[in-house]
């Protein structure tokens, strides 16, 4: 067991500090499911994935880290539906790129997201990286599309209304997905379903979109109703980090919301891994099944990589790897309260929050019906683009 736990210690040292900015699923949720896919493939991929555990944990946050460098990058991690319809956008919406760029056009998609189709033309990126036996590229690639598909199962990247802006509950998206995980991580179930070859890999991506759209309007009103037993000196805190102070909600109150919407988030966390593992699987698959033990070198796992292994398997089954902390995620993200930050006392003034994004309010998403399935169509030249295109991030 120790060997384990310095294992995954020397790890954790390789993914470097948490960024200051609240991220999609967070830093800590993207690792956590990126790391659980590994356990959820099957004994042919097993073996190489676990060697590089690692620099797969590390990477899965590197399109989030890029953001504020590449201008292209933004859209690739959402898609706001409500855009295209308030009712049904599902029957708005073409499921392949070109038939929806035929329609709206590449800007119009661009700017209003395009995650389903980002995370196909990653799933082929990697498909030909296992093809060409290229190590790295299968690192880097399945690293992305596992940040990728992991973003399609957050309700709040399918709205315009991202971050309970336009409702009045700015910060909601990071209560959602990263704050509640981050306490709560040990109490969640991520002993999911092992990994599956998909038939229609388009398809199983858009059920995923659709399944994270009905839970929206679970994501505001639980929040509303959450709010009635709370005071704004109580609902929120304030921290003053970087020159700014910045309003994000209690403590106090992400405990309440966790007992109304917790089961919610720890239900897509949960799914988000086996479709990680399905699609590095489907992609393996359509890269012609190449032997993935003559790329490691030493071409098998040593003894104490075996035990690992067996060790973090045997935690997996029984839901035990947070609470045995064995998650490389758990060495860099116990919480720690900043020394600057500012929370309101009884009675006492509570320090102005950060001036509310101006932006034209849109209704909150309804639960769509059951949209139809779709052949699969894709192109791996064409959703990210090279064109430019500001727009307004999703965080």
């Amino acid at each position: 067991m120790k060997k384990i736990i310095l294992s995954l210690g020397l790890a954790a040292l390789l993914l470097g500090p948490a960024a200051p900015a609240a991220r999609a699923w967070g830093f800590l949720g993207h690792r956590v499911i990126t790391q659980v896919a590994i356990y959820e493939l099957p004994a042919s991929m097993q073996a190489f994935y676990f060697r590089h555990m690692a620099e797969l944990v590390r990477l899965s946050t590197a399109p989030d880290e890029r953001r504020n460098q590449d201008p292209t990058e933004g859209p690739k991690h959402f898609i706001d539906l409500d855009h295209y319809s308030e009712d049904n956008p599902f029957a708005k919406i073409p499921r392949g790129y070109d038939e929806a760029v035929d329609k709206f056009s590449a800007d119009t998609l661009k700017k209003y997201g395009t995650v389903p189709w980002v995370v196909i033309e990653t799933k082929n990126k990697l498909a030909a990286a296992f093809s060409a036996r290229d190590t790295v590229g299968i690192i880097k690639y399945s690293a992305e599309l596992s940040h990728y598909t992991a973003d399609a199962f957050v309700p709040l990247h399918t709205t315009v209304n991202y971050d309970g802006q336009l409702t009045g509950q700015t910060g909601l998206h990071a209560l959602w997905e990263s704050q509640l995980p981050e306490r709560y991580l040990n109490a969640y179930k991520l002993n999911g379903e092992e990994a599956k070859v998909l038939k229609d890999p388009l398809a199983s991506i858009w059920g995923v979109i659709q399944g994270s759209y009905g839970f929206l309007t679970a994501t505001y009103d639980l929040e509303s109703k959450v709010s009635k037993g709370f005071t704004p000196q109580t609902k929120y805190s304030f921290t003053h980090r970087f020159g700014k102070t910045q309003r994000r909600y209690s403590d106090a109150f992400a405990d309440a919301y966790e007992k109304e919407v917790g089961g919610q988030v720890a239900f897509r966390m949960k799914g988000a891994s086996p479709m990680v593992a399905s699609m590095w699987l489907t992609a393996w698959q359509e890269g012609g099944r190449p032997d993935l033990d003559k790329l490691m070198a030493p071409p098998k796992l040593g003894k104490d990589e075996k035990d690992q292994l067996t060790t973090q398997l045997k935690a997996w089954k029984e839901n035990n790897l947070a609470n045995e902390q064995l998650l490389i995620a758990q060495q860099k993200q116990q919480r720690v309260i900043a020394p600057d930050e500012i929370k309101a006392a009884d009675g006492e003034a509570t320090p102005p929050p950060p001036p509310e994004p101006a932006a034209t309010p849109e209704p909150a998403a309804p639960t769509p019906p059951a949209g139809p399935n779709v052949k699969m169509k894709v192109k791996t030249k064409g959703p990210t683009g090279t064109d430019k295109q500001k727009t307004t991030p999703h965080w």
